[in-house]
């Protein structure tokens, strides 16, 4: 019996992935599913660009704001989850469409995680103090020494990836890159995977993300910090930095002005669609991705001749 089949819409943030998802919902009777692991928190609808409730209702979207941020969500959690919402899509004939920014969470599905121990609460504690102590550089520099496969995935500055590797290896006695090569085929879910990478030009994403900071101010993202910050939540927690809290925090403290908090959030969010694009070209998901090398969003609308290239290759792989 052959298995059912999934579509995956991956690409940079900003690069138009959930304006793409939804026309191809449309067209193909699909059902959304989030995999972008900041859109899960309920209190981050403007700051991630969550589709809007008007574009919710168009068709059935799932897993986007499930989790309070003061909940730190996993890929694991994710998969989980994600399963069942494919399931769900299933049972009502529909095309199960993943979208997001998140490769951890595609390679999750299409190939399993690792299955590696809980690192117990002392290295977790110890991960902790060590970043409050040193910073993420210092951390980083720390962990170069102790497991240099896994430093050498790692942003320098990504403290939550960094304090997450030192705890895994310190609990463990393994570094996570090793307990990441565990991937094994049986541990993919039971479906075939189209996919779909948005690879626009970096001009192009340049400006799509400048664009998009100034929409968020527009639609409430200052007002949407401001509640965050009254909860008075661990500010290492996944949701606390989230593109745009850290800045707009540091706004709201009267630090930087709101020009420089702009140009912060632009550089950040740049950084991070460079590693993004990097993961998609090289990650060996790859080899299985239609890419489309044109922006999907604003101005930059696919022709119809694109979207049905795009709707043909997808019916191809059924």
């Amino acid at each position: 019996m052959s298995l059912p089949r999934a579509l995956l819409v991956a690409g940079p943030t900003a690069s138009g992935k959930s304006a793409l998802a939804l026309e191809l919902a449309e067209r193909l009777r699909g059902m959304i599913i989030n995999a972008d692991s900041m859109q899960v928190y309920a209190e981050l609808r403007v700051l991630t660009a969550r589709p809007t409730p008007e574009e919710e209702a168009r068709v059935p979207h799932r897993l986007y704001g499930i989790r309070p941020a003061a909940q730190p969500g996993s890929a694991a959690l994710w998969r989980e989850q994600a399963l069942l919402a494919m399931e769900a899509a299933r049972a009502d004939d529909r095309l199960p469409i993943l979208t997001g920014g998140t490769g951890l969470y595609f390679a999750a599905v299409t190939q399993g995680l690792a299955g590696i121990p809980d690192p117990g609460p002392a290295a977790r504690a110890e991960a902790r103090a060590l970043l409050a102590e040193l910073g993420a550089p210092g951390l980083h520099a720390r962990l170069a020494a102790a497991d240099p496969a896994t430093a050498a995935r790692l942003n320098s500055n990504d403290s939550q990836r960094i304090a997450r590797a030192w705890e895994v290896w310190r609990g463990t006695g393994t570094g996570l890159a090793a307990w990441q090569s565990g991937f094994t085929a049986d541990d993919a879910a039971p479906w075939r995977f189209a996919a779909i990478l948005l690879d626009p030009p970096r001009e192009e994403l340049r400006a799509a993300i400048a664009t998009r900071f100034e929409a968020m101010l527009q639609q409430g993202a200052l007002e949407e910090v401001r509640a965050l910050l009254a909860q008075r939540l661990d500010p290492a927690l996944p949701a606390m930095r989230a593109h745009g809290v850290p800045e707009i925090s540091a706004h709201l403290r009267g630090e930087i002005s709101l020009e420089q908090t702009g140009r912060r959030v632009e550089l950040v969010t740049g950084q991070y669609t460079k590693r993004q694009a990097t993961w998609f070209r090289h990650h060996r998901l790859a080899a299985h991705m239609h890419t489309i090398d044109a922006r999907y969003a604003g101005v930059a609308q696919f022709s119809e001749r694109k979207l049905e290239e795009i709707i043909a290759f997808v019916r191809s792989e059924g």
